[in-house]
């Protein structure tokens, strides 16, 4: 084994793992050492994250590594995007770290709307209109509680936030500051205008650093309790960024897709597209590893499904699901980015009242709420391929899925079938690929991108699936 291993923390909206990767003979090993669930909580009126348990959970895995003798040259943190927290000038968090999926941002886009309009802050921003963003979770607190913002010194994004945890260094990284649409899509800083007219106070922005940032290694006190020093590196800190970086395409007119809670699909781009086609068609311009653009779409993906497993008791695996999904005949859709599945009390009842109201089959046993799913979600993809297809001008020979969800045989077949594409599923631990690269890179273990898609892609098996 190489001397040197390196540590990812994953860190999605329902859990998070520690991998370990490491070189040995020319391809990239990994070993999950810790997993443990995260989730929102109500905390009065709001669905929050509880930043310290959060936090207390990556300590554990980091002993894990002490425990196991497996100590890693460095450390990189990725999470979700959007959500971040502030800070006051003692450096403690003011509030509750408010969930994306909380609803204080219903109807504050016209909040918004008065200061710039959404066709302004697209072409300034090319952000992708979702209520959950953090340039509307900010309108939020200053209608809402705006002495929160009066008394902030920084905003820091989540991954930004645990990343200070470790080091005792406030920086904001690039890819994950890049989801709040704050950011001047085409200069690639922190947008003084987009900012200035919201009345959003400026000094709370900190320095923007690229991913691959070696911010120093941990504070003495973290040392004492897990019992080693590490550097501490951002990777493409917007997991879907790390994902991306992971991709171990062989050509470059491929589609991308991110699966896991949330279905990133896309392309990586050297400019981006802040047109007003492209805002019409809902697409987005998020940062990616070396400034690259990803031109994509943000589709609910694996949401539905983990929201059903969940309301039913986890009683069926997801295996099973799909069994049941393959064995229905109910040829129903819905359109999964509807605001009303994003938290609904029960995920059955509004795929089933969504059904209803458009006329179409009621989903009535579980493997047709699951079939209604999963068709929709490739309905989607080739919907969404087309219109990348049309604001790129490239023509797709592939489609290309990591993530948790390249694991779904179901889906990979139904997408292939509805792309007319042939499909590459895998890796499954993408965004962990990514981080683990990008640390690679930064310590001078891999030269580059090229060498690290390389490596993943002679690492791991790739599964074909053809279309018909």
């Amino acid at each position: 084994m190489d001397s040197k291993t390196f540590l990812a923390i994953d860190v999605g909206a329902s859990g998070g793992r520690h991998i370990l990767g490491w070189l040995e003979d020319g391809k990239l090993l990994t070993e999950e050492v810790y997993r443990f669930p995260n989730g929102m909580t109500q905390i009065g009126k709001h669905l929050c994250w509880d930043t310290d348990a959060l936090f207390e959970e990556i300590l554990t895995g980091l002993k894990k590594c002490a425990d196991l003798g497996k100590i890693p040259a460095s450390v990189g943190i990725d999470t979700w995007g959007v959500d971040f927290v502030l800070l006051d000038k003692n450096d403690n968090i003011i509030g509750p770290a408010i969930a994306y999926r909380d609803n204080r941002t219903d109807g504050i886009d016209s909040e918004v709307n008065k200061f710039i309009s959404e066709s302004d802050l697209y072409a300034r921003a090319g952000i992708q209109k979702m209520l959950i963003n953090t340039i509307y979770q900010l309108m939020a607190i200053k209608v809402q509680t705006p002495d929160h913002l009066e008394r902030a010194t920084h905003l820091l994004m989540m991954p930004d936030y645990l990343h200070y945890r470790l080091c005792g260094v406030k920086k904001n990284e690039y890819t994950i500051a890049s989801t709040s649409a704050l950011l001047n899509a085409k200069e690639k800083t922190w947008d003084d205008d987009i900012i200035g007219r919201c009345g959003f106070p400026r000094d709370i922005f900190g320095e923007l650093v690229p991913a691959g940032t070696i911010l120093g290694g941990f504070t003495e006190e973290i040392k004492i309790a897990v019992g080693f020093d590490s550097k501490v590196i951002m990777p493409p800190s917007h997991d879907t960024a790390s994902a991306f970086l992971a991709v171990p395409t062989k050509s470059d007119r491929s589609v991308y897709i991110s699966s896991g809670t949330w279905s990133l699909m896309g392309v990586e781009l050297s400019e981006p597209i802040t047109s007003e086609a492209s805002r019409a068609a809902n697409l987005t311009n998020e940062g990616g590893y070396e400034y690259r653009y990803r031109y994509l779409k943000n589709i609910a993906g694996m949401w539905l499904i983990q929201s059903i497993h969940k309301e039913i008791g986890n009683n069926i695996s997801y295996i099973d699901l799909a069994v049941l999904a393959r064995n229905s005949e109910c040829d129903s859709i819905i359109d999964v980015n509807e605001d009303r599945f994003t938290a609904p009390d029960s995920m059955v009842s509004a795929i089933r009242e969504a059904c209803r109201e458009s006329g179409q089959e009621e989903p009535v046993e579980l493997g047709d709420v699951a079939r209604c799913i999963y068709r929709s979600l490739a309905v989607l993809y080739a919907q969404t391929m087309k219109g990348l297809q049309e604001l790129t001008g490239i023509e797709f020979d592939s489609v290309n899925i990591i993530g948790g969800g390249s694991q779904n045989a179901y889906v990979n077949d139904l997408t292939a079938e509805a792309c007319g594409l042939p499909v590459y599923a895998g890796p499954a631990e993408g965004t962990a690929l990514g981080n683990i690269a990008s640390q690679m890179i930064a310590l001078d273990v891999l030269p580059d991108l090229e060498a690290a898609r390389k490596v993943i892609r002679k690492s791991f098996d790739i599964r074909e699936i053809l279309p018909g």
